[in-house]
């Protein structure tokens, strides 16, 4: 006994609509992760490779001289303000011209800022304001006598309401 229900017929229009779920799903997903690649980052890091390729070495060497001074920052980010100290073995105070910090998001740069820190004695200096929460990268340069003396970048998390 046979049965006159014909079974299940794959068409052409069948693999039609297989091949347009595939490849819409695919193209789908490599749209949206390229708009939110393009939208979150800028990916700029230098703005010419070339130029920072050629400066490397001397900028190596600077870092190393500077190192070998033996000279210290530490930085605390704390209610409304800002502190840095500089000093040398023994905690001995460094004085230096001008510092200035540049806090720098790791993503996105549209908080970004530059703040001039003035001196507070002993070689501490200070600046008086507010670093929104989150992750920064905070690059510090000491000059003194038109020489970098300090030149350093740290990453710091800053929580609670600018604390």
């Amino acid at each position: 006994m046979q049965s006159d229900k014909p079974s299940f017929v794959f068409t052409g229009w069948h693999m039609l609509a297989a091949m347009l779920l595939f490849f819409g799903t695919i193209i789908t997903v490599n749209f949206t992760m390229a708009y939110l690649a393009t939208s979150t980052w800028s990916g700029l890091v230098v703005k010419n490779t070339y130029i920072a390729s050629q400066e490397f070495n001397g900028k190596a060497a600077g870092i190393r001289a500077m190192l070998s001074t033996g000279i210290k920052g530490t930085l605390a980010v704390k209610d409304d303000s800002i502190r840095y100290g500089l000093a040398m073995p023994g905690d001995k105070p460094v004085l230096a011209d001008k510092v200035t910090a540049h806090f720098k998001r790791p993503v996105g740069e549209h908080q970004d800022f530059v703040t001039e820190l003035e001196p507070a004695g002993a070689g501490v200096y200070e600046a008086s304001r507010q670093v929104l929460p989150g992750n920064w990268i905070v690059e510090i340069i000491a000059v003194k006598d038109g020489e970098t003396i300090m030149h350093e970048a740290n990453r710091i998390a800053v929580t609670g309401e600018g604390k």
